[in-house]
Parts: C-alpha cells; sequence; structure tokens
C-alpha cells in the first residue's frame, strides 16, 4: 500500500523539479520476471527509473547499505518500496540470493550493474552480481541508459530514461558453473547495448 501511495506522488514531485523524458517504455515486461540494468550516475537515479516505469508490481532494489545509515524514517521508508541493502566490497551473497529468488518468482528486480557510481558520466566496468542473479532467476535483463542534460541531474534539467530491448534469459544463461569467458561475454553483450542507447539518443545530452 506504501508503495502504491509513494510512487504516484513521487512521479508527480520529480515531474515539477525535473523535466523527464522516457523512451522504449514499450520494451518494459508487464508480466514475469525481468531485470532492469541502468548505468549509474547519481544517487537518486532509481527514483528516476521507477517513475519512468511507474505501473506494475514493486521491484526488488538492490541499494548500497549506506543509504540505511542515513536516519531510521529513511530506512523505513526504503524497505518500503523495495530497497534490500548491498554490503558492497564483502561479497554480499545474501543480498544476491535474496534477488534471485524474488526475481525467480516471477518479479522484477532493478539492479546497477557497475555496483557504483561513476564521477565522469561514462559507463563504469560492469560486475558480476546482475548476471549471476539473470542466470540463476532464468530471467531477461532490460538495458537502461539514464542520460541528464548536462551530464548530472539538476533542478528543471532534461532526464532522458531509455528502455532497450530485453536481452533473453537463454542468451544469460552460464549454466551451472560460470567460466570467466562466459561471464566476459555477458558483460561484452549488456555494455554493447548500453552504449548503443547513448549513441542513439546522444541529442538528450
Amino acid at each position: 500500500m506504501f508503495y502504491c501511495i509513494i510512487v504516484p506522488l513521487a512521479w508527480l514531485v520529480w515531474h515539477i523539479l525535473f523535466r523527464i523524458r522516457v523512451v522504449g517504455k514499450e520494451n518494459l515486461i508487464r508480466d514475469g520476471s525481468f531485470i532492469i540494468a541502468p548505468n549509474h550516475i547519481s544517487a537518486i537515479d532509481p527514483v528516476f527509473v521507477v517513475i519512468a516505469r511507474f505501473w506494475g508490481r514493486r521491484m526488488l532494489i538492490l541499494g548500497k547499505e549506506e543509504l540505511f545509515a542515513i536516519h531510521p524514517v529513511i530506512s523505513w521508508m526504503l524497505r518500503h518500496v523495495g530497497v534490500v541493502p548491498v554490503h558492497r566490497g564483502k561479497g554480499d551473497t545474501e543480498a544476491v540470493e535474496k534477488a534471485i529468488e524474488y526475481v525467480r518468482s516471477g518479479n522484477g528486480a532493478l539492479v546497477f550493474p557497475e555496483g557504483t557510481r561513476t564521477k565522469d558520466g561514462n559507463l563504469g566496468r560492469l560486475k558480476s552480481g546482475v548476471f549471476v542473479i539473470a542466470s540463476q532467476a532464468h530471467a531477461p535483463i532490460i538495458p537502461c541508459r539514464l542520460i541528464y542534460r548536462g551530464g548530472k541531474p539538476g533542478l528543471f534539467r532534461r532526464c532522458t530514461v531509455v528502455f532497450g530491448k530485453p536481452i533473453p534469459a537463454e542468451t544469460l544463461d552460464m549454466g551451472d558453473t560460470y567460466s570467466m569467458a562466459r561471464l566476459r561475454e555477458c558483460k561484452k553483450l549488456l555494455e554493447t547495448e548500453l552504449e548503443r542507447l547513448l549513441e542513439e539518443h546522444r541529442d538528450a545530452q
């Protein structure tokens, strides 16, 4: 219930404070498992993605653990909108397992494949977590490119959210034993799609 209230409220506030443009919404999956994998520039990136998607059941969102240390009220709100804390740099298998089970049950997740923000706005090195989740949950990955006018978010500044065509689960299947070569193939595939989305909408920068 809280999620159903907070998302429309955030949609209204964000559309007043920012100029949001959504491209490729037809590529979103209405029913069934999926993982949205955006580039990561700002701490408020997840809000833009959730608002751009808008409809549908609550997604699980992997977020850094530091967010839950800001204030108890903030922590309570994050948990109620589906954010799961990730202990970065510690191989947080618990968060990954939770995401796998959630997505495997026919739900969606929002996972930033870079694992952290990039200072220059360029795509950083992709981590393995999102591919492990996709393979184990047998779920497609939806590439998502966030393009901020001027390179970073600002009040009344355009943000373009581009959803690419889903990468099929079969293409991302790494089997029971992950080889580094297969993982590199999956990373290259997603990286290529994310860079293509930027190139096709470079006028939004």
